[in-house]
């Protein structure tokens, strides 16, 4: 199947580094490789039932959002049970550990990607039943 999709130049020339310097013989491949990494990583949160223990990582624009998501975390204090934050010029690194329902927590997951100012989210651990997923 082919498809096409829309990305900087600049995110496309670092792509095509990395892979390339990872020795992947072509860009559909590593296109599909990365594809494949999302769905699992995306997927652990979004399939998993019951109380979990979790850490959400994401960066942002720290102007652009700051009042924003202030309001989200405390929307989800029920399942957030510590924060670290770190900045990096007007950029910010979060981390929420969290814990409680899998459904609540993948909700502020979903809803911390809404945020045009936020670059990333990503699930760094999931513990789930007492197993490390």
């Amino acid at each position: 199947m082919r498809t096409s999709l829309n990305v900087s130049e600049e995110l496309l020339a670092e792509f095509d580094a990395v892979w390339e310097a990872e020795g992947i013989d072509s860009r559909s491949r590593a296109l599909r490789e990365a594809m494949a990494e999302y769905v699992e990583r995306h997927s652990r949160l979004g399939e998993t039932e019951g109380e979990v223990t979790a850490v959400l990582a994401f960066d942002y624009e720290h102007h652009a959002v700051i009042e924003a998501l202030h309001t989200t975390q405390h929307d989800y204090q029920d399942v957030i049970t510590a924060t670290s934050h770190a900045h990096q010029g007007e950029w910010c690194l979060e981390t929420l550990f969290c814990r409680g329902d899998a459904a609540r927590v993948r909700e502020l997951l979903y809803r911390l990607r809404d945020f045009d100012a936020v670059r990333r989210v990503e699930v760094l651990s999931l513990v789930a039943d007492g197993t490390d997923e």
